[in-house]
């Protein structure tokens, strides 16, 4: 799977890809990830990518050109142009349903905002799917891109060591939380592993992670079941 990150920062995605399973799995081969800065498409002495808004208000906007440009000179860098995605807070909450929709394309192209956020016709235009983290405000779109990158690349296959971890995670398969778990000790400051789970019967030890998993989905997040 391919990804391709445009910002105005790409120097914060350093350590973030020289570690754990992104590491490895790009050094695998399973998941490649490029860095482009919105900079390198911008006109003037100044490399000028942001202006003030019309009408008033605070903060910069950044502008349509070396956004357009980019998008289109990196668009034009693989075999396919692949799925343009702006994370915003106005666009559609990430979930595990989009996590899941999303594991089917082969590139996605993030486009990261910063300062109060992009021109309004980057979205007329490109229209890109916007996505947001959450109902919260980031100081950009990098953060977002990273979270986005690190639920995705648990669905591509070969990047866990146990192809299980992830159909069991919390939001899979019927979109609840997760069972409880537990490793050594077997007791622990009085706290001690449900006998269940010792036991070795197989049929037991599924019918209450089940009941777990619904039992801890009904006290923490009854909108799940709502819905």
């Amino acid at each position: 799977m391919r990804f391709d990150v445009l910002t105005l920062f790409p120097g914060i995605f350093d350590g973030y890809l020289g570690q754990s399973l992104l590491k490895k799995a790009i050094d695998a081969g399973l998941v490649d990830v490029h860095l482009w800065d919105f900079r390198n498409w911008a006109s003037g002495r100044h490399k000028s990518v942001d202006d003030t808004p019309y009408g008033g208000g605070p903060g910069m906007l950044i502008r349509c050109e070396p956004v357009y440009d980019c998008v289109e000179a990196v668009q034009a860098e693989g075999e396919s142009p692949g799925k343009l995605i702006m994370l915003s807070p106005q666009g559609r909450r990430l979930d595990q349903k989009l996590i899941e929709e999303l594991s089917t394309e082969q590139r996605l192209l993030l486009l990261c905002g910063r300062y109060e956020g992009f021109d309004d016709r980057i979205s007329r235009g490109l229209e890109p799917l916007e996505v947001s983290a959450g109902d919260f405000i980031c100081n950009g779109g990098e953060v977002p891109a990273m979270l986005l990158i690190d639920a995705l690349i648990r669905l591509v296959p070969g990047v866990l060591g146990d192809e299980a971890s992830a159909k069991y995670d919390s939001f899979s398969e019927l979109g609840i939380l997760e069972y409880p778990q537990y490793t050594r000790p077997r007791e622990f400051r009085g706290m001690e592993v449900p006998e269940v789970l010792l036991s070795g019967n197989h049929q037991a030890i599924a019918a209450w992670r089940a009941e777990q998993s619904l039992q801890r989905t009904q006290q923490r997040r009854q909108d799940l079941l709502d819905s």
